[in-house]
Parts: structure tokens; sequence; C-alpha cells
């Protein structure tokens, strides 16, 4: 399945008063194990969601920049969907380090070349550990014409469209969802 991959890098966070992508799990950045876990996929076209001003280039990836500031995840999402020449976009978000390589191989197999896949936690659609179709990139532009910037409503507008369709998340699979927001989260990780 040929799939691209954003890893929404995140920037400065007031919960968690630094940069998410560059607090550590066992001594690793989150945002090069977020790029590590990507290539261990075997996808070739990765891009960052970054913000201006931060050094990504040890990373070897393009960093997308959002058209304006303010979009939060959905401006990384649109630009990479108006970006990647893939037919699939796979969007990691940075805090989620307890993402697994083999959760990710388990959405890709849900694909097809015309339909993403989005998961699905306690009736809630998790956008940001999904797979969308590069035709989805109107959508996502539609929304930030509209001010509707939640990653949430775009997921729903995708699944309306019938561009991805969900998967339930096993109780055994929640931890791949567990999100650094706060340095509470950090704490008990640890």
């Amino acid at each position: 399945m040929d799939v691209a991959a954003v890893i929404l890098a995140g920037g400065e966070s007031r919960r968690m008063g630094r940069d998410k992508a560059w607090i550590t799990l066992d001594g690793v950045p989150l945002l090069p194990l977020a790029v590590a876990k990507v290539r261990a996929l075997g996808v070739e076209e990765i891009m960052i969601s970054g913000r201006a001003g931060e050094d990504y280039s040890a990373l070897r990836c393009p960093v997308l920049f959002d058209l304006a500031p303010g979009f939060g995840p959905l401006g990384g999402i649109e630009r990479a969907l108006h970006q990647c020449a893939s037919p699939l976009l796979l969007v990691l978000a940075v805090d989620m380090p307890r993402m697994s390589v083999g959760y990710l191989q388990n959405l890709v197999s849900h694909c097809d070349p015309r339909t993403g896949v989005v998961p699905r936690l306690h009736h809630q659609l998790e956008p940001l550990a999904a797979i969308y179709p590069k035709r989805c990139h109107a959508l996502a532009a539609a929304a930030i014409r509209h001010s509707c910037w939640a990653a949430r409503d775009f997921a729903k507008a995708a699944q309306r469209e019938r561009a991805v369709r969900t998967l339930p998340v096993a109780p055994a699979e929640e931890q791949n969802f567990l999100n650094w927001n706060g340095p509470a989260d950090v704490a008990a990780a640890g």
C-alpha cells in the first residue's frame, strides 16, 4: 500500500510548558521516536508538520508549515494532504509515545487506495493516529476556510463522505492512545 506520513510535531504546549516534540521517552525525544516508527512501517514519504524557528534537519524529512498560525493539528493535516504524492496519508501526533508500529500496521491493513481508517476509542474518533486518502484535502481546506479547526470534526466529515471507515480500538490496544498533554502524563509514564 502506498502510504505517506505526517508527524504532527505539536509545538509549544501551554499545559506542558514546553514543546512536546522534544520531551524524551527512555532518552529519545518524541519526534525522532515517531519518525522511527513510521520508517519501520516502510513509509518513505515522511513529512513533519513543524514550527518556524525549530531545527528538524537531523530527521531528514521535509518540514511543512501551516498556511497561517492557529489551525492546530488540522493545519498540518491540510498541508500534508496537499503535499503528499501517495494516495493515503498516515497522520501521527507526536504526543502519543506509546503508539506501536504493530498498531500502525493494523491501520494500514484496513485501508484501500481510496479509503482510509480512523480509530474509534470509547465512541470517540481518534483523528491524530489515522489514515486519510488524499481526496480528503478538499475537506480539510474547507474546514479551515470556515474556521472549523477541530481534527475530530474533520474526521467526522471524512466519515460522512465515506473517505474513511472506523476501526474500534480493542481494550488491549488502548495504551497506544495514551496522550501526553501535561507534565503529570509524562510523570505517570516514567
